[in-house]
């Protein structure tokens, strides 16, 4: 009888044991194919992956040589009020901290001097997806991520650009670290 118990005993700790890893298996499965509990907003400030060219392909005056595929590029229209556009995002860009060695600013428009980590070109025809004052983010490969109209805060864009640099780390780091 005792050892009856016993058997009892160990199967339903074991049952119990597949329990508590089956559980959030089936769980996650359910919520993944009913599309339960399964957020449908976008956590992004602006327009995801808008129907824009990559960079290479842009209408611009000069092709930036410092682009060299390993920074994240910060595009913005600077066709009106261009000192307060290219102060606006200079100040979001020391805003960054560490981080702002992996973004290059680019300033399409104006004819002010060029602030600090900012690289100035112009439109050479103004293409259909152009915006007076509209700011792209553009990963390392040249291609649009987000869209921002004039009317984004800075702080927007800076959350977005920081949960995109937290999620893709800098290939050059990791470079230099298993080089070392």
């Amino acid at each position: 009888m005792q050892e009856a118990m016993n058997v009892r005993h160990q199967r339903l700790k074991l049952l119990a044991l597949i329990a508590v890893f089956a559980l959030p298996m089936l769980t996650a499965w359910i919520m993944l194919t009913w599309r339960v509990g399964i957020p449908e907003e976008h956590t992004a400030h602006g327009e995801l992956a808008p129907p824009v060219p990559s960079l290479p392909e842009w209408p611009l005056v000069e092709r930036q040589a410092s682009f060299d595929g390993g920074d994240w590029v910060l595009a913005f229209d600077c066709t009106r009020d261009c000192e307060a556009l290219a102060d606006r995002w200079w100040r979001m860009h020391r805003a960054l901290g560490r981080e702002a060695p992996r973004v290059t600013r680019l300033r399409i428009g104006g004819s002010a001097e060029a602030l600090p980590g900012e690289e100035v070109s112009q439109w050479r025809e103004m293409p259909e997806w152009q915006a007076a004052g509209a700011v792209w983010l553009l990963d390392p490969q040249g291609r649009v991520v987000l869209r921002y109209d004039d009317s984004v805060a800075e702080r927007d864009v800076k959350d977005d650009l920081t949960r995109l640099l937290k999620r893709n780390p800098d290939p050059r780091a990791a470079e230099e670290f298993e080089g070392s």
